[in-house]
């Protein structure tokens, strides 16, 4: 069973600086995923009853996907991006991985949707490219996440590659016997807040211990 609790959080000016940063970086890289797959889907897609005699063949290369443009993000980590129509450096090394691997996730899911449909057939629009307004959440895995210490309403949280720890209100109790499976970072227009997703792991256990015995 899986539980979210979200929490308004008070990260300091220079952790709000860098959580900014981090959504910038995730923005850009999702919208980069976003147009090579509609540059791949333009080049190699093609009207079924009609075909011209004539045509300029594009670049051959695989379909983008989750697991071809995950690959890339060691080697963009080894240096910094520029951004061609603003020149901006971006530094991919300051966000946690498994952050970055999610947006690539993000992508898939969206794109797939658009191309396959759900599990139904049903296909949804076309995806659209980020901007600041639509971009606000970013996903941390739990192995990034360090619950530092509760005190009273108070929660301090500590995230990898952030400096210092982040205070969060605690306007509810967190539930006992869960553990922390992942957390989102969500900018709103009245600050920060931190969703918690809680798993309870006597079940995650007891599934276990079910298909051993199947």
């Amino acid at each position: 069973m899986l539980l979210n609790y979200q929490y308004r959080a008070y990260p300091n000016t220079n952790q709000k600086l860098e959580l900014n940063y981090w959504l910038r970086v995730c923005r850009y890289w999702y919208n980069k995923q976003l147009g090579d797959r509609f540059d791949w889907w333009e080049n190699n897609r093609n009207s079924i009853n009609a075909c011209p005699l004539i045509c300029p063949l594009p670049q051959l290369r695989d379909n983008p996907n989750f697991y071809s443009q995950k690959k890339q993000l060691p080697f963009i980590k080894e240096d910094l991006t520029k951004v061609v129509h603003s020149g901006e450096l971006l530094d991919f090394s300051r966000i946690p991985s498994q952050t970055l691997q999610d947006v690539c996730k993000r992508v898939d899911l969206a794109f797939g949707r658009f191309i396959k449909g759900d599990g139904n057939g049903n296909r949804s629009g076309k995806p659209r490219f980020k901007n600041v307004a639509r971009y606000r959440t970013m996903k941390i895995e739990g192995q990034a996440i360090t619950i530092e210490r509760v005190e009273k309403n108070w929660l301090f949280v500590s995230f990898s590659k952030l400096k210092g720890r982040v205070k969060v209100r605690l306007h509810r109790p967190l539930p006992k016997g869960f553990a922390l499976k992942n957390a989102l970072l969500t900018l709103k227009s009245d600050g920060w807040y931190l969703t918690l997703c809680l798993e309870d792991p006597k079940l995650l256990k007891r599934r276990v211990v079910e298909q051993d015995v199947n």
